[in-house]
């Protein structure tokens, strides 16, 4: 289609309230899905922005190009770093060089890996530092990068499972990191009982309840394993963020949730369905499964929200 000189392009969208469009533009290019090559566009009542693939609720609309923009390296934004998915020092000068907010250009030199989940790094380019400060939906996380694991790619989905916590509930999040789901929910949960085995993450995770005034928040060092025997009670929800070994837990998670209780399980699967033969098994009906992103080219980030029956 031509509009003018101008050719448009079809590309997958998010139409989201003009109240949300900035909100949710800043959100989508922390996660690196925002298509920076097309212009947003504004259609009554709602904001359409360009994304690079499809996710739920995305439908294909028409857009017109941007002028061209300096082309980067491919990399993910957390806070003032950019972490690059190569060891490329000219290119992380370059990415440097394209935004202020940038302090310090990073590339991992491992997976997330062992019991802490951390990944190491060596600095390509800026301040040589692994900590840095991310603004994600109205809070401030305070994170280091090699001594606890954090990806603004989920926020979003954060804010999903912040969107469906009641007043009142009582939540853990088995596997807490520095704290990012736990103080998103903290404003309508009574308590949110935040776990990690990792020291650092939970050194970090007191400095942002702190910054957050997330006053709900119940900060536990400890193998979730050992919960039963911590914890007197069950919980109305349950959040299961470790994709790559969560299903050995979800028997633990059935244990310490109520009945008619909600468990958020994240898992990465290479087919849709892929745990719901596991989940039935334990007692839980799968109420919805939904691609969270893509991990690898025959792998992605999943996300099933669990109702344990009576």
């Amino acid at each position: 289609m031509m509009v003018g000189d101008l050719e448009q392009i079809e590309q997958w969208c998010l139409r989201v309230p003009v109240r949300k469009g900035e909100e949710t533009r800043q959100a989508l290019i922390r996660e690196a899905v925002l298509d920076r090559t097309l212009r947003p566009r504004r259609e009554g009542g709602a904001f359409i922005l360009p994304v690079l693939n499809w996710r739920e609720a995305a439908g294909r609309c028409l857009f017109d190009p941007l002028p061209e923009r300096l082309a980067l390296p491919r990399h993910e934004l957390i806070g003032g770093i950019a972490v690059m998915q190569d060891h490329d020092v000219a290119g992380a000068e370059k990415i440097l060089a394209s935004r202020p907010s940038l302090h310090t250009v990073l590339y991992a030199t491992s997976e997330v890996e062992g019991e802490y989940r951390t990944r190491t790094f060596v600095v390509l380019a800026g301040t040589p530092t692994t900590r840095t400060d991310c603004i994600e939906y109205g809070h401030r996380y305070t994170i280091d990068l090699s001594a606890a694991y954090f990806s603004t790619r989920l926020s979003t989905e954060r804010q999903r499972i912040a969107s469906l916590v009641g007043h009142g509930e009582v939540v853990l999040d088995m596997f807490a990191g520095v704290g990012p789901y736990a103080i998103a929910v903290a404003d309508c949960a009574e308590l949110v009982v935040a776990a990690d085995i990792n020291p650092e993450a939970i050194s970090l995770m007191l400095e942002n309840i702190e910054q957050n005034h997330a006053r709900t928040v119940l900060p536990v060092l400890a193998d979730v394993r050992n919960l039963p025997e911590v914890i007197p009670w069950q919980f109305d929800r349950i959040i299961m963020n470790l994709p790559v070994s969560g299903a050995e837990f979800l028997p633990l998670a059935f244990d310490l949730v109520r009945s008619n209780g909600i468990i958020h399980f994240y898992a990465l699967v290479s087919q849709e369905g892929e745990h719901r033969q596991g989940i039935s098994h334990l007692g839980g009906e799968v109420v919805s499964e939904r691609y969270v992103r893509s991990y690898s080219p025959s792998q992605w980030h999943a996300v099933y929200d669990i109702i344990k029956k009576e």
